[in-house]
Parts: C-alpha cells; structure tokens; sequence
C-alpha cells in the first residue's frame, strides 16, 4: 500500500496539539441523489450493518438505495436550513466553541470537526492537521455512549488513514463520557431551564438511539451506558424511576432492536391517559433529522393521535454553555501529559535548528 506525501519537514518544528471533533454525518444536500451517496456510504459500513457481507449488499443496492433515498431526502428537505444540515451546523459551531473554551485557559491546540460518512471527512481533515504541522490528536467522538456501530466506526476511520500515513501523529481517542458529572449537568440544566418556562410533565421520556439487540448480546456496551446516562440523570433531576422512560428510536430493518421502541411507547401512552410527554434525546449533542424529524415531527404525532394532548420536545445540547464547558473538561481530561499551557521562544527554535544543520554539515 503506497504511502500518502509527507509536508515538508522543518527542524526544530514546534510540536502542536489538535483536538478532532467528529460526528457521524450528513448528506450535502436533501436531494435523492446527495442522500443516496451519503446512505451508500453509512450503510456499507460493516460496523453500522453487521450480517454476511454479500448478502447486505444485494440487499443495499438492488432495494434500499432504489426507494430509501427519495423519502429520506423529503424528511431532510423539512428540517434543512438555510446554513445547511443542522447536523453539521450545529458540530461547527460546537468546535469553533470548544476552540474557544480551550483558548481561554491558555491551551494551544487546534479545533477541527470531522464527519464519519459524507464531507467534511475524518481523512481529509488529519491530512490538513498534518500539513499544519500538528504533531498529536485528541480524536473526540461526539457520541456520549459507546457504541461499536459509532465510535469504533470513527476509530476505524482514524486507523484506515493511519495505513496510509508514514509519520504518523500521537493519537488517542475518548470511548465514552455518558457518566461524566459535567456532562449529566448540563442534561439537567437544559430540562430544569424547559420546566421553569413550560411546568412539569406527566412523563418525561429519554430516548436513545437503537441498535440490534444482537450487539448486545455480543458485548457492545451501549445499552448499558445509555441506562446508566438516563439513571444519573433521573437522579440529577430529583425523579423517581415511575417519572421516566427509557426508549430506543431510529430501527432500521425487521431484526429485534433494543427494546422499548420510543414511537409505540408514546402511543401507548396516550391510549393510556397520559395527557403530557416531555422527550429528550441525551445520546444526541446535535439535533439532526433523528430528532427534528423523527421525534418532534413523527413521533409527537403519533403521541397526539393516540390521545395524548401536549408533546414537548427538549432539544438537544447544540451549543449551549454548559454542554460546551462540560465538553471542554472532558477534553482537558484526554490532553493531559501533553504540554499544551506552554509556548516555544521561536529564538530558541531557530538557535536549536541552526545547530543541527551545523552538525549535519561535519557529519
């Protein structure tokens, strides 16, 4: 496998710390064709779809990139805006934010995002941090819980850049952070600020996205993390277990995901009297079309037409302060044992690479 060009090298390089924030992504545009690449992408990913691979791909493209993208292109097209998906606008921001916590308390790194599927890819952007001379990597998943179908999948894409690579950076990644006190914080913080505004509920349902059950079974530990999240943070917020419910979104195909399903359980709930729902997504940091669409659009219906009468959607932590100081102390956390506080006397490097071209030139 042939390498990709190094930069150019140049003594006495001051070595340079970057943080990469990556997200699982999203088409370029809600048209067919943008999302058909962008699901082609996604669903080839044996780490998303884990059946015989063959088998998958017969299935992948002589079905579910025929008729899959033009529906999933009209429910972008509705929560599309005019900076583009909120998925990637949000992530942007959130990374030009944490650029600015970190600056503040006096780190000297670089702040990029990446995306898992689509653009701005996680190659693409370890090529520029290269080519800026970075030297070490903090690869942060935006994905709380830890997951083989998300995070592995971002460390996948990180070691298939590193084949490539002959001088490779430091690098190290974050699991998880789905217990993290600052993190379960600003959860609480962002359901107390809707209740002082909106009153309190009758339920408030925390849902989490799916993956098969069989991933369970075979070691992922995501469904335990997401029940210790919802745990802490039913705690946080002074709750009892009969207040809250835990629920799973987003299945894709017939095999059993994890259980309860979040659209049947609302219905359920409002054929059973339940008059008011507030619903919170604490595995999403960006609200994207799995919760703008798919809980605020289609599932609040299905609640309402079951007879509930009020459906409250709790958005996701996006930027808010809290969230972005909670991801900030996570990563200081990460970057410990590199020295990013302190800065180089460019004297000192330039005497440091003076002397070295003095004694290649005896050797």
């Amino acid at each position: 496998m042939p390498f990709s060009p190094e930069p150019p090298f140049q003594h006495g390089q001051v070595p340079r710390t970057a943080v990469l924030l990556c997200n699982l992504g999203t088409p370029d545009e809600p048209t067919t064709k943008a999302v058909r690449r962008y699901l082609a992408e996604f669903l080839s990913d044996q780490r998303v779809v884990e059946i015989p691979r063959l088998l998958w791909l017969l299935i992948l493209h002589g079905i579910i990139l025929r008729f899959r993208p033009a529906k999933s292109a009209a429910k972008y097209a509705s929560i599309w805006t005019p900076e583009g998906s909120p998925l990637k606008v949000w992530t942007e921001k959130q990374a030009k934010l944490l650029q600015g916590w970190l600056g503040q308390r006096n780190h000297h790194v670089k702040v990029r995002w990446a995306m898992r599927y689509g653009s701005t890819s996680i190659a693409s952007q370890l090529d520029a941090l290269k080519a800026d001379g970075v030297t070490r990597v903090l690869v942060v998943p935006a994905y709380p819980q830890y997951s083989a179908t998300t995070t592995a999948s971002v460390f996948d894409a990180v070691y298939q850049w590193a084949q490539k690579t002959r001088a490779l950076p430091e690098l190290r990644f974050i699991n998880h952070y789905h217990d993290h006190p600052d993190y379960i914080s600003a959860l609480a913080a962002s359901v107390l600020r809707h209740w002082k505004k909106n009153g309190l509920p009758d339920k408030l349902v925390m849902s989490f996205h799916g993956i098969p059950e069989r991933s369970l079974h075979l070691g992922d530990p995501y469904h335990c993390e997401c029940f210790k999240t919802a745990r802490l943070l039913t705690e946080k917020l002074g709750l009892s277990k009969d207040q809250c419910q835990v629920t799973f979104q987003s299945r894709l195909g017939r095999a059993k995901w994890l259980e309860p399903y979040t659209e049947p359980t609302l219905i359920a709930m409002g054929k059973a009297g339940v008059k008011r729902v507030d619903l919170i997504c604490p595995g999403f940091t960006s609200d994207c079309l799995e919760t703008l669409e798919e809980i605020n659009m289609e599932a609040r219906e299905a609640f309402l037409h079951a007879g509930g009468q009020t459906f409250h959607y709790i958005p996701c932590l996006n930027d808010d302060p809290e969230w972005i100081t909670a991801l900030c102390n996570v990563t200081q956390q990460h970057l410990l044992g590199w020295n990013t506080l302190d800065t180089v006397d460019p004297q000192v490097l330039a005497a440091s690479r003076t002397a070295a071209l003095a004694l290649g030139a005896k050797a």
